[in-house]
């Protein structure tokens, strides 16, 4: 197929999925909260398919379907307009393998066959464990790991099967999921179960790149033991990336705190080793169970909370997985736990998987995702000192090609809001090389002017004063690199 026919062929799939995808609103006033910045609105950040962003550093959970807690159908329209390309998949032992050494692989086909049809990257992971099997372990998170000698022969074999089966359609891979939930696997224990996954994977994949640990935190002291292990064995060289899943209803109280400690660790024992969180999010209102509830959560909490923790992984370089699409059914664990939908999704549904609307934080991560690519480089050491009388967490990054500066930051003190108050804040920056800034906030998108009389400069340096800051990010940047 020619260059020019590969395109086409992307833009019309593109078009066709964002023209199903019916309860999008395209709309500049798609979202609409009570703040008020007091600045004049120019206009709205236009959202780009994943066909538009070569490069990110985003993935979305489209986890649980092997346990039938989601359905793809419900949302996979949905995917390629919020232009995130990498997708969480659970691969479903239990699920694919019902009779002893007989594989049904119609249903994980049919959703790897449609997301690389629609241009998405999979990362596929291998979990849970499978009952038919003594020792076999649960189909269910915190269920164990197989132990018996014919219950680990059918794990590899499966494994074996089914990177036999995608090694053409999947490159990323992890193990599997928070297995420190149960106590009974040690760090060791969880090394030693991951190499063995791992080299299987790579004996069929040689080019595969494979995700360890799968933590439920970032726990300094199950990493360092995982670390010691695996370096032990000399088989570092197995893992890409090491996942920890970061769960804390303010999403950055002392979380990066764990995480820098960890890559101290990591320098020490395998520096060619990535962090990845891959697993984070919040509900969209007060649920029972799961991580984070029986707490008052709403749709602009969650969109708050979502944004706060994406950016905050981006600015401690370290990738970052939205948790999740859509709703979640946990109800139908066998009984595990009796109760309604857990809402974390950015999408709504129903327990008839029925999609229902699309929710704040869809767009929130629509809008960020939209400007976040990889034509951004984080500055460092940008020197860039804030007087506000909130905490606040701040990031700059530059135009990779052009050199034009973009600069992040909010409150930072608690738990995300169902309030928009704004306090003012003032940025001076040493060496600052605006000449059109505009102030854009990321929930509802908005573009707004910054007057005059708010900026001050003074040879390279550049003052803004009187600047709205609130708990959700907001950017001061050059109105060309968020109004195409």
């Amino acid at each position: 197929m020619k260059p020019h026919s590969t395109w086409m062929m992307t833009a019309i799939l593109g078009f066709a999925t964002v023209a199903s995808a019916q309860m999008i609103d395209t709309s500049e006033t798609r979202v609409q909260t009570t703040l008020e910045p007091k600045l004049e609105r120019i206009g709205t950040i236009k959202p780009r398919c994943v066909g538009e962003i070569t490069g990110q550093n985003w993935s979305i959970g489209c986890e649980t379907i092997d346990r039938d807690f989601t359905n793809w159908d419900s949302y996979k329209d949905y995917l390629v307009p919020l232009g995130i390309k990498l997708i969480r998949l659970q691969g479903g032992w239990a699920k694919t393998e019902r009779d002893r050494g007989k594989y049904d692989w119609r249903w994980l086909d049919i959703i790897i066959n449609d997301a690389h049809r629609r241009g998405l990257v999979i990362l596929l992971q291998t979990n849970y464990g499978n009952p038919i099997y003594p020792g076999g372990g649960s189909r269910h998170l915190s269920g164990g790991f197989p132990t018996s000698e014919e219950a680990l022969a059918a794990w590899d074999k499966w494994v074996e099967a089914m990177a036999m089966r995608y090694k053409d359609r999947v490159s990323n891979w992890e193990m599997w999921n928070e297995p420190n939930n149960n106590k009974a696997h040690t760090p060791e224990l969880t090394a030693d179960f991951n190499i063995r996954t791992a080299e299987i994977i790579k004996r069929v994949i040689p080019h595969a790149r494979i995700a360890g640990a799968v933590l439920n935190s970032p726990n300094y002291d199950y990493t360092e033991k995982w670390l010691k292990r695996v370096t032990s064995q000399q088989k570092q060289s197995l893992f890409t990336w090491f996942i920890y899943h970061a769960y804390t209803f303010n999403p950055d109280e002392k979380h990066y705190e764990a995480v820098e400690k960890l890559k101290v660790l990591f320098q020490q024992y395998a520096p060619t080793i990535k962090l990845w969180q891959g697993e984070a999010g919040t509900q969209s209102e007060f649920c029972l169970g799961g991580a984070l509830s029986k707490h008052p959560w709403t749709e602009l909490t969650q969109a708050k909370w979502q944004t706060r923790r994406m950016l905050g992984d981006l600015g401690h370089d370290v990738e970052s997985l939205v948790f999740s699409m859509a709703d979640l059914d946990y109800d139908r664990q066998d009984g595990y736990r009796l109760g309604d939908m857990d809402r974390y999704g950015l999408v709504k549904t129903d327990k008839q998987y029925r999609l229902l609307k699309v929710k704040i934080a869809y767009y929130a991560v629509q809008n960020l995702v939209a400007i976040f690519d990889d034509t951004l480089q984080r500055v460092p050491d940008y020197p860039c000192e804030v007087q506000c009388e909130k905490a606040t967490a701040c990031y700059a990054y530059k135009n990779k090609q052009n050199g034009q500066q973009m600069l992040v930051f909010w409150d930072k003190s608690a738990v995300p809001s169902d309030k928009n108050d704004t306090v003012s804040a003032t940025f001076t920056i040493a060496k600052g090389s605006f000449s059109e800034p505009v102030w854009v906030d990321l929930i509802t998108g908005g573009i707004h002017t910054i007057p005059a009389k708010q900026i001050v400069r003074d040879g390279d340096k550049v003052i803004f004063k009187d600047i709205p800051v609130y708990d959700a990010p907001v950017l001061i940047t050059e109105k060309s690199l968020v109004m195409k």
